[in-house]
């Protein structure tokens, strides 16, 4: 685990990323999507590159047999998103709802699909967390109290949360006694263990990772009460840059629209299930405005794109 100074917050802390990162020079190659070059599909590393390279091969797979053109799969750090998309690195994003939000206002990125699953369909929620038999009954109750977060710009790992406090009049930065982010790959899951061994007082705890650890039979729900809910906002979005044609857009939306759960492709001499292997139900149809949800949680924790110097 890593421990965060309070003299440097955490919201300082991504801005400064969010700043810095998108000004690097990009490490993904250029791509060209003139003619039959390959078009590249810039994938948001989840828990961690290998975990989602298995995920989203299928898919570009099906993406190539659909619309007879190459498709291939970029897997992207999250902080160094916004630069592949400035520099035209990517043609189409597949990330987390508020990393399109940044890419949206920055850099012009379409909304084209949602990804779906579980009991909230395209949308997820964010909770904060504690033991069953923890004495904290209330968010006022976390003063002077020890929590874990998931990545700094995940929406309901951190935003969610983040936005649940201060709406509440809790301050993190000023109410905890410290909080902190696990180090590695898979921070959902470590975020729920570390809490579960009391390592700390309370988690913020992403609902879907909560359900599929608790389907997997590698947690117990009853081991854990929830102290604050979050709204529902947008789950993970695909997203096409400015620079790919329109109609090339409306046909990769209308594919995945299309993609249901009995679609299989081959990959690596097997025969899977394209859904299946993305951990998907299927894509659903959204528009922009089903994101000013995150747009107002960004805003008031003065997260990026809306960080203030």
């Amino acid at each position: 685990m890593l421990y965060l100074r309070r003299t440097i917050p955490l919201i300082i802390t991504v801005v400064i990323i969010y700043t810095f990162l998108s000004g690097c020079k990009s490490k993904v190659e250029q791509p060209n999507t003139s003619g039959n070059k390959p078009i590249r599909v810039g994938f948001m590393i989840c828990n961690s590159k290998q975990e989602t390279e298995a995920r989203f091969k299928p898919l570009t797979v099906y993406l190539s047999q659909k619309l007879h053109r190459e498709f291939v799969p970029v897997t992207i750090d999250t902080t160094d998103f916004a630069q592949a998309v400035r520099e035209k690195k990517v043609d189409f994003t597949h990330t987390n709802s508020l990393l399109y939000i940044i890419l949206n206002k920055d850099y012009g990125v379409e909304v084209l699909a949602a990804d779906t699953r579980g009991k909230y369909g395209f949308r997820s929620a964010g909770a904060i967390m504690v033991l069953k038999d923890s004495p904290i009954k209330t968010i006022k109750d976390l003063k002077g109290k020890r929590m874990v977060f998931g990545p700094m710009l995940a929406p309901t790992g951190y935003l969610s949360q983040y936005y649940m406090m201060l709406k509440d009049g809790f301050d993190p930065e000023t109410g905890l006694a410290f909080y902190t982010i696990p180090k590695g790959s898979y921070k959902h899951e470590k975020v729920l263990y570390s809490l579960l061994y009391e390592k700390y007082d309370a988690a913020a705890v992403p609902m879907l990772d909560f359900e599929l650890m608790a389907d997997e039979g590698r947690i117990d729900p009853a081991d854990f009460r929830t102290l604050a809910l979050g709204e529902p906002i947008p789950y993970c979005t695909f997203g096409a840059t400015e620079n790919v044609d329109e109609g090339l857009v409306r046909e990769v939306r209308d594919a995945l629209l299309k993609l249901t759960p009995s679609d299989t492709v081959d990959v690596d001499g097997e025969r899977v299930k394209v859904l299946k292997a993305a951990m998907l139900d299927k894509f659903s149809d959204v528009r922009d405005s089903d994101y000013d949800i995150v747009r107002e949680m960004a805003k008031k924790c003065g997260m990026p794109p809306y960080q203030k110097y």
